[in-house]
C-alpha cells in the first residue's frame, strides 16, 4: 500500500483522489494551512509527511482573473508547482503533476499529440506551461498529465454554471466554435492511479474523456441529462462572449502515451450522464 500525498485535496479532482475506494493511504494539504508558493513552508512539509508518491492537482485555475493578476498565477502555477518538485527530488519519489489543454494555441486542425509544441496564448497558459518546465527542470520523475474542461459533481465547472444559468435565465447562449475534450474528475482519478500501477515513464501524458465537441454541444447534453433539454440554447461565435482570457479554439488532446498502456476514458456523453445523476 503506498502513500500518496495529494496536493491541493479541497479542488474537484483532489477530493475525487481523496474519494476513490482503493487501498492506498492517502494524505492531503490546501489552503489556507498550507501554500506552495513558499518554498519554506511547502518543502519542508511534503518532507515531513513522507510520501511514497505526490499528485499535485494545485493550481490558479481562474482563467479570466489571471489576466489582471499574473503575479499571483505565475507563483502558483509555475513556482508553486517547482517547489513541489523540489521536495519530491529530495524524497527520491514519482510526482504527477496536472497541466492543461490550453498549453496549445488551438490553431491546429488535427488532435495535439502529448510531443507538439506548446503555443499558449493567455496568461494563464503560459503559467501552466511555465509550470510543466519547473517541474521537469527540478525533478526527472515526473509525469505531467494534461487535462481540459474539468467537472466533478459538486464543484464549480461548467456543467454546473450551464445548470445554474438555465434555471435562473430559462434560455442560453453558448458559444459553438471552441472545442476540447470534457474531462471528467471520477474518470480522470482512477486512471492517475492507473499510471503509477502500470509504471508508466516519466513523460507527458494526454487524459481526458474520449471524443470531443464544441462548449454548445457540451451545453445541450448538459441540459439533456440533467433533464432541461427543453431549455432554448442559441449557438453563439467566441467573438459574441467578451471576456478578458483569450482561449484556444480548438486545443483538442490526443490520448497516446496512456493509451499505449491500456489506460483510456469512456466517453464524455456518458460522463455527462454519471455526472447528472450524481448531482441530482
Amino acid at each position: 500500500m503506498a502513500r500518496i500525498l495529494i496536493i491541493g485535496h479541497k479542488g474537484q479532482l483532489g477530493q475525487t483522489l481523496m474519494n476513490l475506494p482503493l487501498e492506498h493511504e492517502r494524505l492531503g494539504i490546501d489552503l489556507p494551512e498550507h501554500d506552495i508558493t513558499l518554498a519554506d513552508d511547502i518543502i519542508p512539509t511534503i518532507l515531513e509527511l513522507k510520501p511514497d508518491v505526490v499528485i499535485n492537482p494545485a493550481a490558479f485555475t481562474n482563467v479570466d482573473a489571471a489576466e489582471s493578476d499574473p503575479d499571483l498565477t505565475y507563483r502558483v502555477n509555475a513556482h508553486g508547482a517547482g517547489n513541489v518538485a523540489r521536495a519530491c527530488h529530495r524524497l527520491g519519489i514519482p510526482l504527477i503533476h496536472i497541466s492543461t489543454n490550453e498549453v496549445f494555441d488551438g490553431t491546429s486542425d488535427k488532435p495535439y499529440d502529448e510531443w507538439d509544441q506548446p503555443h499558449p496564448i493567455s496568461t494563464y497558459a503560459r503559467s501552466k506551461l511555465a509550470g510543466e518546465n519547473a517541474v521537469r527542470f527540478y525533478h526527472d520523475d515526473v509525469r505531467i498529465v494534461r487535462i481540459a474542461w474539468l467537472f466533478a459533481p459538486g464543484g464549480n465547472n461548467f456543467p454546473a454554471k450551464i445548470v445554474a444559468a438555465a434555471d435562473k435565465h430559462g434560455a442560453l447562449r453558448v458559444v459553438d466554435d471552441e472545442f476540447g475534450n470534457p474531462t471528467y474528475a471520477p474518470d480522470l482519478a482512477p486512471a492517475l492511479f492507473a499510471l503509477l500501477e502500470r509504471q508508466a515513464p516519466p513523460g507527458i501524458y494526454h487524459l481526458t474523456n474520449s471524443g470531443t465537441c464544441s462548449r454548445y454541444e457540451f451545453a445541450l447534453e448538459v441540459l439533456r441529462q440533467s433533464g432541461r433539454g427543453h431549455i432554448p440554447v442559441t449557438p453563439i461565435p467566441h467573438s459574441e462572449w467578451s471576456r478578458p482570457s483569450r482561449p484556444p479554439l480548438r486545443a483538442i488532446l490526443a490520448n497516446r502515451a496512456a493509451a499505449a498502456l491500456g489506460i483510456r476514458l469512456r466517453p464524455w456523453q456518458e460522463a455527462v450522464a454519471d455526472w447528472a445523476r450524481q448531482s441530482s
